[in-house]
């Protein structure tokens, strides 16, 4: 296929600019993944599409603060995207600058904190700050959520807790799972009273993850590189839920990745290390049987997974349903879940 098959036409008023009063309060598609029908329904409804034997599959990445505001040694203005952070003091990060830093350039924070240009991977650039300096903490204190480039507005202060799931665990995302975010409290002890099981994995969901496609030829796209780890005990958990019947359902794409890459020789193994998997029509899902997901950009990756686990046709026609429902879409949008 190529990437032109998946565009659709997006009114901008519908890409969700902020989140809702609740995160359990958004709007919810269902789509059946055999018939291709599709109900409008509410989050809150998710849990009784759910059977005690299922297992949810949850990404438990933690959204670091990882936009950073500096200046050159000449003044001019530089921000700093960290993808990924190497050691407690050396990081790849993009840079957007009027003209791009040279090697062992500085760029001077806005708290007088000193990092040093290194030299360039590709389209990131390698900084070294100072070994006593611990970029955990100083995004902590001087870094801004990294919404995405479709919300057109300055992060602020609600972004910290709501770009961000309530079961956030490992450092390292500059993205969130976005479809854990609908997911509070209440909605988990709802879960647990239940009885429905569940596990983490992780996924350090990167900036990539919004880039587009640049070839029509999919099979000449190299996909972006993101950290996971699939644990042993998720992997028994899995086991467990398929001897017993039940379905493992994936909650994101983040997490659909992570389980898809632990399992590339055929089962579901335990490891970690870094995923280019890129899942387009036709792959064979040998993990996932369900999938809880927003809705994603045109021509993306994302949507291309989504489309390669219900179908093209159904797909498509689902986004054209929600469009024409008005869903909100993208990060702080609405949700489809797909059994």
């Amino acid at each position: 296929m190529k990437k032109s098959d998946f565009y659709y036409q997006l009114p901008p008023d519908l890409i969700a600019q902020k989140p809702l009063a609740q995160r359990n309060a958004s709007r919810l598609l269902q789509l059946n993944r055999q018939t291709g029908a599709l109900r409008d329904s509410r989050f809150t409804d998710f849990i009784g599409m759910l059977n005690q034997d299922d297992l949810l599959v949850f990404n438990d990445t933690k959204v670091i603060p990882a936009r950073l505001y500096a200046h050159k040694d000449t003044g001019g203005k530089v921000e700093i995207l960290i993808e990924r952070i190497e050691d407690q003091s050396r990081v790849l990060a993009h840079i957007k600058a009027s003209k791009s830093p040279k090697a062992d350039s500085r760029l001077h924070l806005q708290n007088g904190t000193v990092c040093n240009v290194l030299g360039r991977e590709d389209d990131l650039f390698r900084l070294q700050f100072d070994a006593d300096i611990d970029v955990l903490a100083l995004l902590a204190e001087i870094g801004h959520m990294p919404l995405p480039p479709y919300i057109d507005r300055p992060d602020d202060i609600e972004d910290l807790d709501r770009y961000q799931t309530v079961f956030a665990k490992q450092a390292g995302a500059v993205a969130a799972p976005t479809a854990g975010l609908h997911f509070d409290a209440e909605t988990l002890r709802m879960l647990d009273s239940k009885g429905i099981q569940r596990c983490f994995v992780t996924l350090h969901v990167g900036s990539g993850t919004f880039q587009p496609v640049r070839v029509d030829d999919l099979s000449q796209h190299v996909m972006h590189k993101e950290f996971f780890q699939v644990s042993e005990s998720c992997v028994d958990a899995v086991r467990q839920a398929k001897a017993r019947g039940g379905r493992v359902v994936a909650i994101g794409t983040t997490a659909v990745r992570a389980l898809e890459s632990a399992s590339a020789t055929g089962g579901l193994l335990a490891g970690c290390g870094d995923t280019r998997l890129f899942i387009t029509p036709g792959y064979a899902f040998k993990t996932v049987d369900a999938l809880l997901t927003n809705f994603h950009l045109p021509e993306s990756t994302l949507l291309m997974l989504i489309s390669a686990f219900a179908g093209y046709d159904a797909v498509m026609q689902a986004y054209l349903h929600a469009i024409e429902q008005r869903y909100r879409f993208f990060s702080y949008g609405d949700a489809m879940a797909i059994f």
